[in-house]
């Protein structure tokens, strides 16, 4: 990992490999360690650039609230100091794909393909809302071990919480590794994000939706609704796999993903 400053600020970032660029976006409250499979993998073809969003792995602490645009503006930055002036196939996982969407609407021309993991395209509810500014206030009050505790069970499908212990020792020690103001801040931030469903049929790249068949955050039916929605969108669904599936089942996702990067006009 190398650490980049952007605006006097650190962002800690994996990049591995050459050719047309490949950005791994990962999901809450974790860092760039959950692409590894996909880090090795792609690295022999791509330009991987696999970086710790703001305040989370090597990046620099953060603290209030932090809103899925202002990650994506993050990104776009780190993007400029890494002289990566060709478009990405964006790849986001939960919380990344949120942010995808935001990097869409505004950098447009910066994206060459989607590929939106177990993600959401509609609001919080209004009780998971609530639900998330009670974990901002909770954990800077107790520290990310209930965060571990309430959300590793619900990340993985039972096949992989049997079969793959070393898998979730690893996304706990994830949760556990992330300061507690940066999972409040990030809460905070999805919390508020917008609704997206009626940008969907306005993403004019090509885009790969990927869902865990066991999803329970993110529904296979759900992510189907979002396939549906955008044009020309191809949805893959990982057997054997629950919220996680690029790490639960990374053999079938990186199929998936090498099929849909391998028919992209860069």
């Amino acid at each position: 990992m190398t650490t980049v400053t952007i605006n006097g600020e650190a962002f800690g970032v994996v990049q591995r490999g050459e050719g047309h660029p490949l950005l791994l976006v990962h999901g809450f409250p974790l860092n760039h360690s959950m692409w590894n499979p996909q880090i090795d993998h792609f690295a022999e073809t791509h330009h991987v650039i696999a970086p710790d969003l703001r305040g989370f792995g090597g990046s620099l602490r953060t603290s209030g609230r932090v809103t899925m645009e202002g990650y994506a503006d993050d990104l776009a930055r780190l993007l400029d100091a890494l002289h990566v002036q060709q478009p990405v196939a964006f790849c986001g996982l939960s919380m990344g794909g949120y942010i995808a969407w935001q990097f869409w609407r505004k950098y447009p021309n910066r994206v060459a393909g989607l590929i939106l993991c177990d993600t959401r395209a509609v609001a919080d509810s209004e009780k998971v809302s609530r639900g998330r500014l009670q974990m901002a206030q909770r954990v800077l009050r107790e520290g990310a071990e209930f965060v571990a505790d309430d959300m590793v069970p619900k990340l993985v499908c039972p096949t992989t919480a049997v079969d793959q212990p070393q898998l979730l020792a690893a996304i706990r020690q994830m949760i556990l590794s992330t300061n507690p103001q940066t999972i409040a801040a990030a809460q905070r931030g999805m919390a508020a994000r917008p609704d997206v469903t009626s940008l969907l049929s306005g993403i004019s790249v090509p885009t790969l939706v990927v869902v865990g068949q066991h999803d329970e955050i993110s529904p296979p039916e759900e992510m189907r609704a979002i396939a549906a929605a955008i044009p020309g969108a191809r949805i893959v669904e990982i057997p054997d796999a629950g919220h996680m599936a690029p790490l639960e089942n990374p053999a079938v996702v990186n199929a998936a993903v090498g099929a849909m990067l391998s028919g992209l006009d860069w």
